[in-house]
């Protein structure tokens, strides 16, 4: 089994798809003109304002919900992971992907907003490429390869965020708790589906609730503590960065055979960690409450930032920091050892405890506790994420081409959908805890893989009204009101949503002044 998936997951990460990622990033960077430094201001004045209805969530409620997302074991194990096979230089390309990713992310969140809509049974918003896919081109001759191209990513996300990305999430989580308190990974296994549960049954509107509370708080205070080990270990931060920058460009003679791998691994880790041309950053944008699809794609081009600059940073300096890591000659700790920071033991699996042991230099014992304790707010809040990205494009996939045309009857098959969905993810993360750490990575990047591949050749095409949405945008900001959307005065054909769109309490929709 593991090698079937290692050839699989070979195929679909292949070198092609690694420099797709990167090319897409730069040209979406040069044809913004560099937003994602020019536009820092705003995205965190965006960030902490913003409306909300009983439709919509707020943009900050939005951000948590895509963040609850990006951030989960990716920020501590896959760190752990792209440096044991990619070398400290995965580091600089996680950090090459972060800043190239938050203009790919603007235009797919944005996408995600012009093209929303509202769900016929709950109400609430929904958006994402299975919607952009489908709807951007409807009025061409392309229409039907594009409904189908929709129908396919719809499908895959299902696939991935419902069966093979939550195993990792549980596998890395009972893993951590496993190393700080021997808790049999049957247990842990339970009470996290059993907590995961009660969450989701609640729909987005609890996700929301649930993910504004919970990730702003596990985040900072990770980043905090992660900090404390850091300044401890101060003197030792010029000759890390020397490593990270030396290994990145083969200049270290240590890592000079795996400047590919560096490359590799932190692209790959990368995107598994911030999502940023994934896909699954739009779900969350087209849920929030906004007079402008631009806000949210601002707004959710922070979050890459968040993600990978501050989180990943910081997992990546505590580790190297600390010297607790080990370089793989190879794919696998099967392969010989390149370097080593001498602080891990020579049992030590590739995962988190290479940042349970990082902490323990500090606080002996507690380290591990602390890793266990953030890796379970982590992991339940990506996999809460996963759940609704998942339905979001079942119900994609029910509203376009669900047979049931009765309201009663298609209402009763997306209830039975949606249960059956709950049930399929609950048994994912059940399974995924007690599988193999390399089982479960090797099954999470094959569906990040396959939306990346999708999405970002989706986006590549779709890309136009995006840029129309940010000149819009910008122009009104320039005349210094509160930027409104009018799809039709840009030019813009299937944003139905926006097209009808009326805000209670502002029925002309006239500009505000900022």
């Amino acid at each position: 089994m593991a090698e079937f998936l290692d050839t699989v997951n070979g195929y679909v990460w292949s070198d092609a798809l690694v420099y797709l990622c990167l090319a897409a990033g730069i040209y979406f960077s040069v044809r913004s003109r560099f937003l994602q430094l020019r536009q820092v201001p705003e995205m965190i004045r965006l960030m902490v304002k913003g409306e909300k209805s009983s439709s919509g969530v707020s943009s900050f409620q939005a951000l948590a919900i895509s963040l609850s997302g990006r951030i989960g074991t990716g920020n501590i194990a896959g760190v752990a992971t792209a440096i044991a096979f990619g070398g400290p230089g995965a580091m600089f390309w996680m950090w090459a992907m972060a800043f190239l990713g938050a203009s790919t992310s603007f235009v797919e969140c944005t996408l995600g907003q012009i093209y929303k809509t509202r769900d016929r049974i709950t109400g609430e918003y929904r958006g994402g490429p299975a919607y952009y896919l489908s709807r951007a081109m409807a009025h061409t001759k392309a229409a039907p390869a594009f409904r189908v191209y929709g129908f396919l990513f719809a499908a895959v996300t299902v696939l991935s965020c419902g069966v093979l990305l939550p195993g990792v999430q549980s596998n890395s989580m009972v893993s951590a708790m496993q190393q700080a308190w021997g808790i049999s990974e049957w247990v842990a296994a339970a009470v996290t589906a059993l907590v995961l549960a009660v969450v989701i049954i609640g729909g987005v509107k609890r996700i929301a609730a649930f993910a504004s509370v919970v990730v702003p708080f596990m985040a900072v205070g990770y980043i905090f503590v992660a900090l404390i080990v850091v300044v401890v270990n101060a003197g030792e931060i010029p000759s890390v960065l020397a490593t990270i920058f030396g290994s990145a460009f083969g200049t270290d003679a240590a890592f000079g055979a795996i400047i590919g791998a560096a490359v590799m691994w932190g692209v790959k880790r990368g995107i598994y960690s911030n999502e940023a041309g994934q896909g699954n950053g739009p779900h969350a944008a087209a849920a929030a409450e906004v007079s402008h699809p631009a806000k949210q794609g601002f707004v959710q081009a922070f979050a890459v930032y968040f993600d990978t600059l501050f989180v990943c940073s910081a997992t990546g300096f505590l580790i190297l920091s600390t010297g607790a890591y080990r370089v793989f000659e190879g794919e696998s700790a099967d392969g010989a050892t390149l370097a080593e920071g001498g602080a891990l033991p020579s049992d030590v699996v590739v995962g988190p405890s290479f940042v349970q042991v990082g902490f323990d230099t500090l606080w002996s014992g507690a380290g591990s506790t602390f890793v266990a304790v953030s890796l379970a707010f982590f992991c339940l809040t990506t996999i809460i994420a996963y759940y609704y990205i998942a339905e979001t494009n079942l119900r994609f996939l029910l509203d376009k081409y669900g047979t049931a045309t009765i309201p009663f009857l298609r209402r009763s098959a997306g209830s039975a959908a949606t249960v059956a969905l709950q049930a399929l993810i609950l048994m994912a993360v059940v399974i995924g805890a007690v599988s193999t750490a390399e089982e479960a990575w090797a099954l999470g990047d094959i569906g990040v893989g396959l939306m990346a591949w999708l999405n970002i050749v989706g986006i590549l095409i779709l890309q136009q009204p995006a840029y129309k949405a940010l000149r819009d945008y910008e122009k009104q900001q320039r005349a210094g009101v509160d930027p409104v959307f009018d799809p039709k005065a840009l030019g813009i054909v299937g944003a139905t949503f926006w097209e009808s769109y009326e805000r209670s309490g502002d029925k002309e929709r006239a500009p505000t002044r900022a």
